[in-house]
């Protein structure tokens, strides 16, 4: 069996696919570390890893001749780091799922002549991604169209993006039946950059739903914890039934049992919805660097499974008359259920670990 190293920057969106790798990878006998940053002690104790490595990095600003200098100096400490590290581990390969994080992990590999592939979540290649593009033995790509990945045609491969067994878990459950007269189950969340947006315009939203809908909610939301007693006060003047957690550890559960979700459309967040295949109001993040979650949510807005709502454009009212109108016609969030699923790539994780295996010339390199 292979020894293999992922490299992850420490945020969700770049972890939770590591995490379901690392999953499969040693469900097929591998031993799998991981290189990430100080961010991942938010999910460290989940990862399935012998040991989690923290390398130092650093993101570079071109417009700020001091700080690209700093960002200079760390990343050269954090390829030092990893260089000692990846000498004592020894790995067969090495993955990396974006993110500057994994620019000296990544680099410090290919000094010393171990293959590695990259993993792009998005449907806009990310900058870290595209500068270690040449060093990379392959490309795994979640989405078959993905701007700034045509230089890398020949060495690239569409896998999906990989979900956790959690959410693979529930992958199977039917969308729910919307009954007339019956509850209503909207989950919202949205993650470190969208909990508290969702809390300023969510709540006072779903107080302009009719009174008859309101009493039907089953509502789910993320918040911060800075924000759980304003946004509990305002819907219990509502009076809507509603669950507020700043982390739901059983949010996959939770999204399968929902007929509608509102979330960013970050790349693991689009995986698992079209996985699930649950329909969404996206909002993604604005000002994300290349409009990487704007893009994501357009491939799910052009199928049909979900809407695209700008930030910026979104009020009480206009959000109230979406939610109304959708809880209002069951065939339509049906429909759009089926056209989400058909964007799901349940067997990504499947595709990547073949590729990964393939490293150490010990498995199919597709």
């Amino acid at each position: 069996m292979s020894i293999f190293v992922l490299m992850a920057g420490g945020t969700g969106g770049h972890l939770f696919p590591a995490m379901a790798l690392a999953q499969e990878l040693q469900r097929r006998g591998h031993t799998i570390d991981l290189m990430t940053d100080h961010r991942a002690t938010s999910y460290g104790d989940q990862f399935p890893a012998r040991q989690i490595h923290i390398v130092p990095s650093a993101t570079p600003s071109v417009r700020n001749p001091l700080k690209f200098a700093g960002a200079s100096v760390k990343i050269a400490g954090g390829i030092a780091v990893a260089n000692g590290m990846l000498g004592k581990i020894k790995p067969d390969g090495v993955v990396g799922f974006g993110g500057y994080p994994i620019f000296p992990p990544f680099l410090a590999a290919r000094m010393r002549g171990i293959p590695g592939i990259l993993h792009e979540q998005n449907a806009v290649m990310g900058r870290a991604n595209r500068a270690l593009g040449r060093f990379a033995s392959r490309i795994a790509l979640s989405f078959e169209e993905t701007q700034f990945a045509g230089a890398f045609a020949s060495k690239s491969v569409l896998t999906g993006n990989p979900i956790r067994d959690r959410v693979r878990g529930v992958a199977s459950t039917p969308y729910p039946e919307l009954e007339i007269g019956g509850p209503i189950r909207l989950v919202v969340f949205g993650g470190s950059q969208g909990a508290r947006a969702f809390a300023d315009f969510v709540p006072p939203a779903i107080a302009e739903l009719p009174e008859a809908l309101r009493h039907r909610l089953r509502l789910v939301q993320q918040c911060r914890p800075e924000d759980l007693d304003r946004v509990a006060e305002a819907y219990r003047a509502a009076h809507v039934n509603v669950e507020l957690q700043p982390f739901f550890t059983d949010l996959p559960e939770r999204m399968a049992a929902a007929h509608l979700v509102i979330a960013r459309s970050g790349a693991s967040t689009i995986a698992e919805l079209t996985v699930l295949g649950r329909p969404a109001i996206l909002v993604p993040l604005p000002g994300s660097i290349d409009g990487d979650q704007k893009n994501n949510a357009r491939v799910v807005d052009a199928a049909g499974g979900g809407w695209i709502v700008e930030q910026a454009t979104i009020s009480p009212p206009s959000l109230a008359n979406r939610l109304a109108s959708l809880f209002g016609d069951p065939g339509t969030l049906e429909a759009a259920a089926a056209a989400a699923k058909t964007l799901g790539q349940p067997l990504a994780v499947e595709k990547l670990a073949d590729l990964t295996e393939g490293l150490a010339g010990k498995g199919n390199v597709l």
